[in-house]
């Protein structure tokens, strides 16, 4: 996968924690989108699966799992210099899955960051970001009533622990809009409400003219 030519297609799901990325991803993957066989990568769930099965492999040592532990314990992002771990994680994810030549890969959770976009560049050509639209009152409720399935489990969905990653969100991560736009991505944008699920804002994205 190395050089501009062998980049897979991607496409980016942006928005914050409890927004929808996650059983969106997982919709696009079993229908597709726009006729495109897509494969959804939800960082932060292949962290979590990484660090409860808590061995090493030919990938991730003993250490890097500990730094993701502390990681998703704090609720941090992957700086720049510490992208390695993220990388490998992401090619063992499309090599495990056998992502072809015409695969449209689905990014959930990475990047988070203008840094750490630049470094994705350098696996992927993306050239759509899904901009998952909702307030912090929106994400509460959505969370609260678990509207996508998807929050089973988390322990990091505490009001506190929210607030926390939407104020991160909205200083680290929303400014990555500008950031592809200005590489020509297309944008489109889903104004999410508190009982959207995934199946609307799929068919939003099917629809001949698509979302704003």
């Amino acid at each position: 996968m190395s050089g501009a030519a062998t980049r897979h297609r991607a496409l980016l799901l942006l928005g914050p924690t409890g927004s929808g990325k996650t059983p969106l991803g997982e919709l696009i993957e079993r229908r597709g989108l726009a006729g495109a066989r897509c494969l959804h990568f939800d960082f932060g769930a292949n962290l979590r699966r990484l660090v409860e099965r808590d061995r090493p492999d030919e990938h991730l040592g003993r250490q890097d799992l500990a730094f993701l532990c502390r990681v998703l314990q704090s609720g941090a992002l992957l700086e720049n210099e510490q992208f390695s771990i993220a990388e490998r994680v992401l090619r063992s994810l499309l090599a495990e899955r056998g992502a072809g030549p015409d695969t449209v890969i689905v990014l959930n959770g990475l990047p988070r960051h203008a840094g750490q976009a630049d470094a994705v560049d350098r696996i992927l050509d993306v050239r759509e970001v899904i901009r998952l639209c909702c307030t912090a009152e929106t994400v509460l409720a959505r969370i609260a009533s678990n509207v996508g399935g998807d929050r089973t489990g988390r322990d990091d969905d505490d009001p506190a622990s929210v607030r926390r990653k939407l104020e991160l969100f909205e200083a680290r991560t929303a400014p990555l809009i500008d950031h592809y736009r200005a590489r020509g991505a297309r944008i489109a944008t889903i104004e999410v409400t508190p009982a959207m699920t995934a199946q609307r804002m799929w068919e939003t994205l099917e629809r001949p003219e698509g979302p704003v």
